[in-house]
């Protein structure tokens, strides 16, 4: 079994997760034992961003590191654990809102595909891009 960034990788549509992650120098944190749970954005979701944030992201190595973290919650958490938790600390050091009903959102983004199994942790596909607060609000 792949990592989470050759797994990322070799899905092909997280392109951008995966160049943001490379921009910030977190290679070694997500092909580390872990285990992490990721919330990754697709690149749809990086290309429903406002015009010019990406680029503008990009210039801004330390913001970028925060919001790629705060994609990023520790542990091995599956769909399963979604439905019992309304919420789960990030890497980044806030925190992410989880609803489940008949579908699960993290923050306001709805999670597309669940339990994609790494050596080092499980990845979730999410529509949008995570922003912390204070990242927001900067």
């Amino acid at each position: 079994m792949a990592d989470i960034v050759e797994t990322a990788v070799n899905a092909g549509t997280f392109n951008t997760l995966v160049k943001a992650v490379e921009a910030t120098e977190l290679l070694e944190i997500l092909k580390s034992p872990g285990p992490y749970t990721v919330f990754a954005p697709t690149d749809e979701a990086f290309n429903n961003l406002p015009e010019g944030t990406l680029d503008a992201l990009l210039q801004d190595i330390p913001k970028l590191k925060r919001i790629v973290l705060y994609h990023v919650a520790f542990g091995d958490v599956r769909a399963e654990d979604l439905m019992q938790i309304e919420e789960a600390a990030t890497v980044e050091g806030s925190i992410v809102a989880i609803e489940s009903g008949e579908n699960i959102k993290v923050n306001d983004a709805n999670v597309l595909k669940t339990d994609i199994l790494t050596d080092n942790g499980v990845i979730h596909v999410i529509d949008g891009v995570l922003i912390p607060t204070l990242v927001a609000a900067e």
